[in-house]
């Protein structure tokens, strides 16, 4: 381990991620990655070997990505993935969701280096349960792991329950927000193409274009409660990008909602864009504790959605009527429609969620955890 200037010592971090593209878990990895700074140093893997969200990483930070020779078969994985682990001989193992299970896998036997497991929600295929085969597979890949860190009750239920992990090992850490960045003014123009229109009321949201964020759940509600309530100006803005851009574009198009839905696509700064809205929505079939829920909060927006992992408890008792069963469509698209209707109880609950996001998510709580698992002074 490195020493700085005044005798620290400086921990070598090692990271493998499913993908280091823009999203929940890569930016919460940057905001820690910024926050410590010269404390310590970063290898990083993204295992699909998309990399665009090191645009968010400081430039003096010290950040490389190693290479990994190309090989077939988990046999073939686990030994070149722990022939990388002993070249790069890092302080610390941390993997990210089941992306990264074969790292996990391959430092199982006979340890290389202590490992810590992060485990922040899953993909549609276990959107309703987790696959047994993928619990036996976790079960035999964290056997030895020094602990697991996961932001919500949920997901601390499945590690006792479904990986069998030990009490002592599950470390429940929720995603902290930074309170004053996600207050800010709106900025002019951040949005392409949009002008807020005086009495317009415009709700949005801001995720990756995936599948199980069903982004067409959205659509429809917001088609529902404009269709309800012509005389009300409404706008549904969505941030962010991927796969699902095609066929949400031609949902838009089939529902003639095309003066009436953004999609605005990847938003570099999105604490600049959250004040543009009224109202928050997630439409998600599966989430564990969404970080977009508390910057909404931050920004002081209600919000709308579905109780999916931590949402219901994640926001203020004032806006629980507001989060709909899980699955139930109809009912998150007249929890949507009572709050347009009612825009000062909209603003009322939007103060109240800025009051309880810094009371109980604020950044500072989540980096003095992380201070500790990831060995850098605080």
């Amino acid at each position: 381990m490195a020493e700085a200037p005044n005798g620290d010592k400086i921990p070598h971090l090692f990271h493998v991620i499913p993908s280091f593209a823009h999203g929940g878990v890569p930016i919460r990895i940057s905001y820690l990655i910024n926050h410590f700074g010269a404390k310590a140093r970063h290898s990083l893997i993204a295992t699909n070997g998309e990399y665009d969200c090191r645009s968010r990483l400081d430039p003096d930070i010290d950040f490389s990505i190693p290479e990994v020779p190309p090989v077939k078969g988990l046999i073939g994985k686990i030994f070149s993935y722990r022939k990388v682990l002993k070249d790069l001989q890092p302080d610390l193992l941390l993997t990210y969701n089941w992306g990264s299970m074969d790292w996990a896998l391959a430092n199982s036997f006979a340890p290389v280096c202590r490992h810590i497991h992060l485990e922040s929600g899953f993909g549609p295929e276990e959107a309703e349960k987790t696959l047994f085969k993928r619990d036996l597979y976790r079960r035999l890949a964290l056997r030895n792991i020094e602990s697991i860190v996961v932001p919500s009750h949920t997901l601390v239920e499945i590690c006792r329950s479904n990986w069998k992990l030990p009490e002592h090992k599950i470390l429940h850490i929720p995603n902290g927000v930074d309170c004053e960045k996600y207050s800010a003014a709106p900025r002019p123009g951040i949005l392409p193409g949009f002008d807020k229109q005086e009495g317009e009321i415009v709700i949005g949201t801001m995720t990756p274009l995936r599948p199980e964020k069903n982004l067409p759940r959205l659509i429809r509600a917001f088609h529902h409660v404009t269709t309800a309530n012509p005389g009300i100006a409404l706008r549904l803005v969505i941030m962010g990008e991927g796969n699902e851009r095609g066929s949400l574009e031609n949902m838009i198009e089939a529902l003639r909602l095309g003066g009436k839905v953004l999609l605005a696509g990847h938003i570099e700064e999105p604490a600049y864009a959250l004040g543009w809205l009224d109202l928050y929505a997630i439409s998600s079939d599966t989430e564990q504790m969404p970080n977009s829920v508390n910057q909404a909060m931050a920004a002081g927006l209600p919000v709308v959605g579905l109780a999916v992992g931590d949402v219901l408890p994640m926001v203020s008792a004032e806006n629980r009527d507001f989060i709909a069963p899980a699955g139930d469509e109809q009912g998150f698209a007249n929890a949507m429609e009572a709050l347009v209707r009612n825009p000062d109880l909209m603003q009322q609950i939007g103060a109240i969620n800025k009051s309880h996001v810094k009371n109980t998510y604020d950044k500072a709580i989540m980096y003095r955890e992380y201070a500790k698992i990831w060995g850098v002074a605080e």
